[in-house]
């Protein structure tokens, strides 16, 4: 059995999937220790796995609420944070490990084992057409002149693991190092068909995103006269109390996507990647408002409306256009059965076992990694460096596709 190191940190949908790949390596046998920030230790222990916490890396806060300003600057100094390699060449160097698992925004870490020669897996949490293209054109502005080339930087992995289904991705994935595993559901998570009849959840997020109470409060007015009951929550970055909640809405900060799908028949979601492959697996058709213009959401909702499954539209569009989409998805129609395809596709792909298997494919018979850059163990040599594969699209622009927001009248958009 291996000795895999999984680092990852504290956001909203790119845990998931990283915990349960931990867990389900743990349960294949293999020794299994999490590399993230401290308050991510009671998640982690709580499914069995060794935690270890950062000590270099600055703390990241995502339910801090701030301008858009500081919050990007936030998050591209997390992606790059030499900190965050840092910690990783200390965990090796203290407890070696045969692998390493890490997500794909930690480009610090990506760099910190490329330079020691270390066999390692990247894990993304979102759609690879998005993230190929947008995020790396956008983050490697920046981060190319310090040497953290994204698409480079994966490209040089030993695999690149893709939580997600050919039919969601804008095109298909060519990059020989890559592997679409299917969904990496929530640690306990099984989705199932949805049995709840004209009952809707609406969620917007988890973390903190600029905007995201002026939505939920036009979400509010939208639903406010349906004759159907409706689930808010709210997430741990806002509360209830702080929006015009009607009466005929049930209200919540933090409740498992799990416990409230199954009971509902349609979702007004944000287009975080989590929240809406979950879903889809219940049959779900949506409604997605992207709150942050910036991130993978638009490419998200692009994925479904695209799909036919589900319709966006903007987050500042009117209540009234806003109601009209529910209403619409609320409806039968071939939204449902679209939904329902893809459905039945994301639920019979095991993501979580796929990825352990092409993890431990890595695995036998080779030798343990140094436990420093400089000194071999007596296991042997450290693993060859991977063939750099040329990173002709580090540089490529977005495609309009993926950046857009739809316009406000949803009926174009189905």
């Amino acid at each position: 059995m291996g000795r895999i190191l999984v680092v990852t940190w504290n956001g909203g949908g790119n845990v998931p999937p990283a915990l349960g790949v931990a867990d389900e390596l743990r349960r294949r046998g293999h020794d299994v220790r999490v590399l993230g920030q401290i308050d991510q230790r009671a998640a982690v222990e709580k499914l069995g796995l060794c935690f270890e916490a950062y000590h270099r890396a600055a703390p990241h806060l995502p339910l801090e609420r701030t301008g858009f300003a500081r919050w990007a600057a936030e998050y591209l100094r997390l992606f790059t944070d030499p900190g965050v390699g840092a910690d990783v060449a200390a965990s090796l160097d203290r407890e070696g490990a045969d692998l390493v698992v890490v997500d794909a925004m930690l480009l610090t870490a990506l760099h910190t084992l490329q330079a020691r020669r270390t066999r390692h897996v990247v894990l993304h949490h979102t759609l690879h057409g998005h993230m190929s293209r947008n995020w790396a054109f956008w983050i490697g502005l920046v981060t190319r002149a310090r040497g953290l080339p994204p698409t480079a930087l994966w490209a040089r992995a030993d695999r690149v693991l893709v939580p997600g289904i050919a039919a969601l991705e804008p095109r298909p994935v060519r990059q020989p190092n890559v592997r679409l595993t299917g969904p990496i559901w929530p640690v306990g998570v099984s989705p199932v068909p949805h049995t709840g009849s004209s009952r809707v959840l609406v969620s917007l997020s988890s973390i903190f995103y600029g905007g995201q109470a002026p939505t939920l409060r036009a979400v509010m007015a939208a639903v406010a006269d349906l004759p159907v009951p409706v689930v808010l929550t709210t997430g741990r970055a806002s509360t209830p109390v702080e929006l015009d909640v009607p009466a005929n809405v049930e209200a919540h900060g933090f409740v498992p996507h799990g416990e409230i799908l199954p009971t509902v028949s349609m979702v007004v979601g944000h287009g975080g990647y989590s929240t809406t492959t979950q879903a889809l697996a219940h049959d779900l058709p949506m409604v997605v408002l992207p709150v942050s213009s910036v991130g993978d959401q638009p490419s998200v909702g692009a994925a479904v409306a695209r799909a036919g499954a589900g319709m966006m539209v903007r987050r500042t569009t009117r209540a009234t256009v806003i109601r009209e989409a529910i209403c619409r998805m609320l409806d039968d129609g071939p939204h449902r059965a679209a939904a329902a395809r893809l459905g039945a596709e994301l639920r019979a792909a095991n993501g979580a076992a796929t990825a352990a298997r092409e993890i431990e494919a890595l695995l036998p018979g080779l030798p343990t990694i140094a436990r420093t850059a400089a000194t071999p163990s007596s296991d042997g040599p450290a693993p060859p460096t991977p063939t750099p594969r040329p990173p002709s699209s580090d540089v490529r622009p977005p495609d309009d596709e993926h950046v857009r927001e739809a316009h406000p009248a949803p009926v174009s958009h189905e």
